[in-house]
């Protein structure tokens, strides 16, 4: 490959990408560098400094420092030993002994590099200062414990785009001036900035996703339900995919035993991951302990079970479910001759299958992964800090660690979004009417859109027009003046350029479609200028498209886009598995007849909530696989067992089957879906050195003959008249389901309503713990009214998380509706 170069390191010769870093080379080729501050998905900060490695003869970090053909590399020298064994007592310096206690012994990085550097003495000292522990959400900081080697300000920056936490000031005594000649140089170094620095948090800004605690290598930052539970070796790791959103991150479920009186019962006691090379959001990481509780197996359910499904015309279900149960539900629907109902998964099945008619492909071209590589990425129709937010994860990324540029449109402002990037450089974020996705997706096309099928173009040709605006530019002017010499009395002419500013007419190219969603001609520069140097597009696209009105034409504009600019597309899944669902059953449209429930509401319903008629596992206690939003199967393990009955079990009954186990269904999931005839246990689960996920196998992709037929309009703006505003469907940050709302880490700060600005709560003169009277959609709710601060602008948000909330009437199938909202 043209892009690959040999360098030897430690005399192993390695093939690596051009500008790969030489600590992440050294990483892929199982060639160990120790570093402390250093996570891989990130920027090198520089803090702990002991990457030292020998390039060439010279002295570099590693983290920062990238490879050259031919590079000669030695990752250990005498003079590097001893500034690493320098660096290690300089951490160990009035950092408390207390590992007996602390939350991280045993998988601290502290203690493992004092080891590795055979730290069995000190040779520094200083005087230290009180400093006490600090709460911040679902965290406890310990700045006693803290080494502040910035790897939580760094991911909270580059991966979450959050930038809640800072490096701030402390008081502290000077370092002895005598250190600094005694003491080998990057170590003296290091300790200087140590000695003046802690971590700041800002509340405001945080998402409580919890990665700074996954990051920290220390007991600095640790849950604080978490905190003096359990010894990190006595926890039994289970490999896991996060079970409340499509990214399905890979993630441990942490288990022991409950307590000393029961040994047979096991209990999560926390969510763990490896933050060099994926992130889980706040829900994977603390909403954990949903499972349902069963004693033992009720046979009298199990039969009326039994009988339900024998009588069906109807069975209904969501998304937080594995493939393997999604494909049980179609063979039992198939057999019984029933509708199959998940409106979720049809609504996205529907919008798959127009993407498909344009685009000639059967699933969408990018992933979250490639988001990440991307340096041009624009989401539209996803409110990405709640909807998904390894999404926003990816959208931060590319801007940041990429040196990219970014639009973001969505009709709620969102002043945490806001932080990515450098606002209106190399960002843009376009607060637009409800109803202007159609606008946004031409606009694409009119600006990025390359050959576009004749009638496409006339139609954004017709919303194209030359105008003309005034503008200033400096010119420089040649003057002549008149010098003369005080000494000779001779004059002289000197001539000199000086600047000058002038109004000038220029003609440029104007399109209306940027009126739909509210800029003006300054927007058309300002993407001008964000293109510079990018080659790497990506587009996401999310729920509000998916339920739109006009949702057919919006799939179709995709394709197109897919098919003619330089975008590759993500279209988010909407539920965990919603992808999968979409991809294994024939789905209906409606209900009708007796209905059976799979955690919905039913005439008879089974229930992992411990709610139904018959009690059935939740996703912690299944060995199953999702489909991922990166187009992935992925495998998930059960943390804690289920005592009850299963949905295989019924479909061993109904079916005259005799499969053991669900997952033995895994290698059944069709072909036809872009499945292959893998069993569970040959599924990879895994990340390497060299930053590659393996885990699970990706989808076929099937190609088809692509149509350019798409609907030449706009959708219509939805009318207000006086006192009407208009009200979004959407959850609070972590807040997905009803799984996420019975978690005790949130269970205690459980609010359910609707969710205003602070301007906009203030408009209504509401208190707290007001209620509003909402009027939508031919229904009337009295709902809790909530600030949330990370909102800003009209738009409220209407959380529908709980299960079988009451709030879900307020809407038809879009996520906005137009509503009334008085002060109860």
């Amino acid at each position: 490959m043209s892009d690959m170069i040999t360098l030897t390191i430690d005399g192993k010769s390695v093939e690596a990408k051009d500008g790969e870093t030489i600590l992440n080379t050294a990483r892929a080729n199982d060639i160990f560098v120790p570093a402390v501050c250093y996570l891989t998905r990130c920027s090198p900060t520089l803090a702990c400094r002991l990457c030292l490695v020998e390039a060439d003869g010279k002295q570099v970090y590693g983290c920062n420092t990238k490879i050259k053909e031919g590079m000669e590399i030695s990752t250990v020298t005498p003079n590097i030993a001893k500034e690493r064994r320098a660096i290690m007592e300089v951490y160990d310096v009035n950092h408390p002994l207390q590992c007996g206690v602390c939350d991280q012994s045993g998988e601290c990085e502290l203690q493992n590099y004092s080891l590795y550097m055979n730290v069995d003495s000190q040779s520094y000292s200083i005087k230290d200062i009180h400093r006490p522990t600090q709460h911040w959400g679902v965290m406890n900081y310990d700045p006693a414990l803290c080494i502040v080697c910035e790897r939580c300000v760094t991911v909270c920056k580059d991966m979450v785009g959050s930038n809640a936490l800072s490096t701030v000031k402390r008081g502290a005594d000077a370092i002895d001036k005598t250190f600094k000649a005694e003491m080998p140089k990057d170590a003296y170094a290091m300790w200087n900035k140590l000695n003046k620095s802690l971590i700041g948090y800002d509340a405001d800004a945080c998402t409580d996703c919890g990665e700074c605690i996954s990051a920290c290598p220390v007991g600095a930052l640790v849950s604080h339900d978490f905190q003096y539970t359990s010894n990190a070796w006595e926890l039994k790791k289970i490999p896991a995919a996060n079970p409340h959103s499509s990214d399905c991150a890979f993630m441990y479920y942490e288990i022991k035993q409950e307590s000393i009186d029961n040994h047979a019962q096991k209990k999560i006691y926390r969510v763990t991951n490896e933050p060099h090379f994926s992130t889980v959001n706040g829900a994977g990481r603390f909403a954990y302990d949903f499972e349902n509780k069963v004693e033992a197996k009720d046979e009298v359910a199990f039969n009326k079970a039994i009988e339900a499904f024998s009588k069906a015309d109807t069975i209904k279900f969501n998304s937080y479910i594995t493939n393997e149960e999604a494909l049980i539900l179609q063979k039992l629907a198939k057999q019984r001759g029933a509708r199959l109902v998940n409106e979720d998964a049809r609504r996205y099945q529907e919008f798959l299958k127009n993407y498909a008619s344009t685009s000639g492909r059967s699933l969408y071209s990018s992933t979250l992964t490639d988001v990440h590589s991307s340096n041009f990425v624009i989401s539209v129709g996803s409110y990405l800090k709640s909807d998904l937010p390894n999404a926003r994860y990816a959208f931060n990324n590319s801007v940041i660690m990429n040196k990219g540029a970014a639009l973001y449109f969505h009709p709620v402002a969102d002043p945490v979004m806001e932080k990515i990037g450098k606002k209106g450089k190399t960002t843009d974020f376009i607060y637009h009417d409800a109803m202007a996705q159609e606008a946004i997706l031409y606009f694409i096309l009119y600006k990025f859109g390359k050959d576009l099928p004749a009638s496409i173009k006339e139609f954004i040709d017709s919303k194209t027009e030359k105008r003309t605006k005034t503008v200033v530019e400096t010119v420089k002017e040649k003057v002549v003046e008149i010098v003369k010499d005080e000494e000779t009395g001779e004059e002289k002419e000197v001539s000199k350029m000086v600047p000058k500013k002038v109004e000038k007419e220029v003609e440029f190219e104007y399109n209306s479609f940027i009126e739909e969603f509210g800029k003006d001609e300054n927007f058309l520069e300002l993407v001008d200028s964000m293109l510079a140097k990018k080659d790497n597009f990506s587009l996401i696209v999310g729920e509000d498209l998916i339920t739109h009105p006009n949702a057919a034409n919006l799939a179709k504009l995709c394709g197109i886009i897919d098919r003619y600019t330089a975008f590759d597309i993500v279209i988010l899944p909407t539920q965990t598995n919603t992808l999968g669902v979409s991809l294994i059953c024939d789905l209906a449209d409606e209900e009708n007849g007796f209905v059976v429930g799979y955690n919905e509401k039913a005439d008879f319903e089974l229930s992992a909530l411990g709610d139904g008629d018959l009690d059935i596992p939740a996703l912690n206690q299944q060995e199953g696989t999702f489909t991922n939003v990166d187009k992935k199967v992925i495998p998930t393990n059960a943390a804690l067992a289920h005592k009850g009955y299963n949905l295989n079990d019924i479909a061993n009954v109904v079916l005259n089957d005799e499969i053991e186990y669900t997952i033995e269904y895994t290698e059944q999931l069709p072909l036809t879906g872009g499945f292959k005839a893998v069993d569970f246990d040959s599924l990879p689960n895994e990340f390497g050195n060299d930053r590659v996920e393996y885990r699970g196998y990706d989808l076929s992709v099937l190609v088809s003959e692509a149509s350019d037929d798409v609907e030449l309009d706009l959708s219509s703006k939805i009318e207000l008249v006086e006192d009407e505003t208009v009200i979004y469907k959407a959850n609070p940050i972590n807040q997905f389901n009803e799984f996420t709302a019975i978690a005790h880490e949130f269970k205690d700060d459980l609010k359910s309503g609707v969710f205003f600005s602070q301007s906009a709560f203030d408009k209504l003169e509401l208190q707290e713990g007001d209620k509003v009277k909402v009027e939508a959609n031919g229904q009337t709710l009295e709902l809790n009214a909530y600030v949330d601060i990370q909102i800003t602008g009209e738009v409220a948000y209407v959380s529908t998380f709980e299960k079988n909330s009451a709030s879900k009437a307020l809407f038809d199938t879009y996520r906005y509706s137009k509503a009334k909202v008085t002060k109860a």
